[in-house]
Order: C-alpha cells, then structure tokens, then sequence
C-alpha cells in the first residue's frame, strides 16, 4: 500500500519538477533574448532602390557579436544555447568554437565515480521501478528536426513571438528540456534562440524520491514480515496446538490427552487455554458421571429383577397357596420398585438439559416455605397422623432469592419430606432462614436418629438408600438428594448436611442447609 500510495504521489511530484524546470528555462530564454536583442543587434544601410534616395535603413542580428555572447550565456547554464536566424541558419552554438579554418565542437563531460553498493542497489531499484507505469507521459524527442525551425515545435512558437519550453524523453528513455525564444526589435523577429538541457539531474531528483519511496516500502515489507513470523510463532502456532489438543478431545480416541497450559502468557490465548482446559476437565468429569450413573442404574435395576425371577421360579413349584400369594406380593413389590427406579432415573438423565434452559428470577423463599409446610401438615392430616409430627416455620419478613421457584420447591420438598420419615412420633421439624453475606441460607431441622458421621457427604450420592427401621425397603430410589444438589450447584448455591447435639454430644437429629444468593 506504501508503495502504491506513493507512486501515485510520485506522478503528481514528477509533474511539479518537471514544470518548475520549464518555467526555470523559460525564464532563461527570456532572459537571454533580450540580452542578444540589446547586445548583437545593430542596423544595417541597404542601397534605396530609388535613384537619389537616401539609403534604406533596417536592423538585423551581427553574427560575429551574437557569437561571443551566446558563447558566454552558455558558459553561465547547463543548457546548449543556439541561435537562428530567421531563415533557419545557425547563427551561433555555445557547443562550438569558430577557430581558423573550421569549427571546433565542445562535449561536456562525464562524471565517472566506482561504483558502490549503494549504486548498486539504487540502480536495481530504478530498474524495477521503470516498470511501474507513471502518470506522467512524454513526447519522445524529435533529434532529427531540432535545428528545424519550421518543424521543431518551440521553433514554431518562438518565430510566432512566444516564449515556450517542453519537456521530452529521447531514445534512451532520459530527460531533454528545451525552450526557445524569438530575438526581436520592436515586435520584428529578427531570430530566434534554443536551448536545450539534459534532463539529469531532474531525473536524478525524481529516482532519488522513488528511491526514498522504495526504502521505506522495503522497511515496511521487513517489518511487515518480521511481525508476521512473531505473530505466528507467539499466536499462530499457539493457537494450532490449542486446536490440534481440541481436535484430538473431540475424536475422543485419547481420555488423557491434556490442553497446553499457557496460562503463564497473561493473554488472550493464555486465557483461551484456561477455558479449554477447565472445559476439557469438566466434560471428563461429565462423561465419568455418565459412566458411573450407568454402572450405578445397572447394578440398582439388577437387585429387584433377581429378586423377581427368583420369585418366578420359585412360584411354579410351590403348591402351597399361601406361600405363592407371599411370593406374588414379592413380585408386584418389585415391579412397583421397578417402575418408581426407572421413573427416578428418567427425571435425573433429563435434570441437567432441563437445568440448563431454566432462567433464574427473583423468588419469594418465605411465601414458598410458607405453602409447602402447609401442604406437608394438610397431607400429614389427611394421612391420620394429626398432632404425631409437627412442622414450624415462622419467619415473616420477605426473603427474596435468585432461582427457579419450580426447582426450588422440589429441593425443600424433598428436604421435608425426608425429615417426615426419620422423625419419630411427636417429634418436631424446624424450618427457618439465616441471612449471611450476600446469601441466605435455608434450613432443615429434624428430631432423628441423624446421619452417620462419615456418611455426611455421602448422602448426596445417586441412589444412597440407608432408611430408618419403620420404612419398608424400596419405597424410595436413593436418588432424591443427588437431585436436590444438582439443582442447587445449577443455582450456583451450596447444599450440606450436619448433625445437630444435646449439651452432652449426643445426635439428637439432622440439619440440612441450602445456601442460595441474594437477590
């Protein structure tokens, strides 16, 4: 881009350097004819073809004058001055000496310097910028008829009275300037004078800018590509490691294939890394999980299908009717168990999809606690087991927390419910809320045989099933507390379970909490 804003700036700057050459030559020529008109013009008498008359007199240009001084006003320029009369005869050559017998012809001469590197180079460049095409264009020069007045195009002007220059390119593709300028008395052209200069050093003025151009294009290309090379070892290959490390995650052939660490860059990419290795990590974590679950509903659905098809073969052989209606209720046991394992299983293969289009809005935890533990004491009542277990929650200032209030109700739900079955007779049940910091905390509080106490975490585990003696085996999957910790981690919330004591240690029942932000 550099260098094609430049060559276009170069065609402008050529086109200026050339003008001010021209209108410097113009100047010159000026100058010069007026110099000869006052210096070589002199009059001159012819015989009146009228007998008696005087002589006529007339002016005309004296030669052996305008010799010497065209001689000097080239000697004062760089240009070859040449003067004509106006039938088109050299008058005079500042190029040439008249001396005895003939004319002597003057070349000037040729600067010849070793050639450097620097030349070298500057030579090449110029080269390989003639093939650029330019803006400006250039008559090519007529050598043939420049000492034809009639022809020669500034001749033409000049004997018209005009003083004009032009610009030309010769044979060689180099610069030749010339100007010319009628000699004249009174409006009469007596001659007219040339002036022809090499081009050289406009043309070195113009190489020297498009060297300076081609410089700072070749730096920029330098730079360009240096910081092309850094950038594609400090980002490029970077991010092909990355890519290859993701790409060997996804073909999936390698469980232990690790993400570059680059956190130690402190950029984007080192961050990029950070992501794709968490990431990494929690989709392994998240298809161990599946395997575990897989392995977990396997081994939890074998138990009542070897328990019924025990059953089954014992029943064909047993003829005592009472033991077949004692193994038939084994059987439809089963199938129930069966069924509410499968349905449980179902809910908690669909949990994390469902979670993840869930929004959270600000939800009334105090009217939500509020209706459940009614409805827990309206199905407590309907159940006849009036005034056996009682459940208080008093708390009436609004609570508001950030969640879903359909995920949360099934949390505390299963919470109280699960405090229903391990309290005993005319046992109480608390429900309240702590504020914390920028959080608040949901608690669970039941009268118990508690949880043991490395069994504490456990609890959260899919399908932990350790039940209290007065409940029948198989009423319920293991599955409910794995559930509840799975829709608070979605809350970005924390679930716990500790045991609460007497004043002598002893466990006297169980707390759970739920800790959810602030809304």
């Amino acid at each position: 881009m550099i260098l094609g804003f430049g060559i276009l700036y170069l065609g402008q700057y050529t086109d200026s350097l050339i003008e001010g050459e021209l209108e410097l030559m113009r100047s010159e020529a000026r100058f010069y004819s007026a110099a000869l008109s006052e210096g070589s013009v002199r009059p001159v008498f012819q015989v009146s073809p009228i007998p008696f008359e005087d002589p006529l007199g007339t002016e005309a240009i004296k030669p052996s004058l305008a010799r010497g001084m065209v001689m000097r006003l080239g000697a004062m320029s760089n240009s070859r001055v040449k003067l004509f009369s106006v039938d088109g005869s050299v008058l005079a050559d500042s190029y040439k000496l008249n001396g005895p017998g003939s004319a002597v012809q003057i070349e000037p001469l040729k600067n010849k310097t070793r050639s450097t590197i620097n030349e070298s180079f500057s030579r090449s460049a110029i080269s390989f910028l003639d093939l650029i095409p330019t803006q400006t264009k250039l008559q090519d020069y007529p050598r043939t008829v420049a000492d034809d007045i009639e022809k020669f195009p500034n001749s033409q002007l000049a004997m018209q009275g005009y003083i004009n220059a032009a610009a030309w390119k010769d044979e060689n593709k180099k610069f030749v300037l010339t100007a010319a300028a009628p000699v004249q008395r009174v409006k009469q052209v007596l001659g007219i004078i040339t002036l022809t200069k090499d081009g050289t050093k406009l043309e070195n003025k113009i190489n020297q800018i498009r060297l300076d151009v081609f410089r700072v294009f070749l730096g920029s290309l330098g730079v360009t590509v240096m910081l092309s090379i850094y950038l594609a070892e400090v980002i490029g290959n970077p991010l092909k490691r990355l890519a290859i490390a993701a790409e060997s995650v996804r073909i999936g052939k390698n469980r232990d294939t690790e993400i570059p660490d680059m956190s130690n860059r402190g950029d984007e990419i080192g961050e990029l890394s950070i992501v794709l290795k968490d990431m990494t990590h929690a989709l392994r974590e998240r298809m161990d999980a599946v395997d575990r679950f897989a392995a977990d509903v396997s081994h939890e659905l074998k138990n009542p299908l070897s328990s019924i098809r025990s059953a089954v073969e014992t029943v064909e052989r047993v003829k005592d009717e009472e033991k077949r209606k004692k193994l038939m209720g084994i059987i439809h046991h089963d199938v129930q168990r069966l069924d509410r394992l499968i349905t449980d299983i179902s809910s908690a293969s669909r949990l994390d999809a469902e979670l993840s289009r869930d929004k959270l809005v600000p939800v009334n935890v105090t009217d939500l606690l509020s209706e459940l533990v009614s409805l827990q004491k309206d199905q407590m009542n309907l159940a006849e087991k009036k005034n056996k277990i009682d459940i208080i929650f008093e708390h009436s200032a609004p609570v508001i927390v950030r969640g879903n209030a359909e995920r949360l109700n099934q949390v505390f739900t299963n919470l109280i419910t699960n405090a229903i079955s391990f309290s005993s007779n005319k046992s109480t049940i608390e429900v309240f809320i702590e504020s914390g910091e920028n959080e608040e905390i949901i608690c669970v509080k039941d009268q118990g045989i508690g949880i043991p106490e490395n069994k504490l975490e456990a609890v959260f585990e899919r399908f932990y099933t350790e039940r209290p003696d007065h409940e029948n085996y198989g009423n319920h999957s293991g599955l409910g507390l794995s559930i509840s910790k799975q829709i608070i981690d979605s809350h970005n919330g924390r679930i716990w379970a500790e045991n609460s004591h007497d004043d002598k240690g002893n466990i006297n029942g169980a707390i759970f909490y739920v800790a959810l932000h602030s809304a």
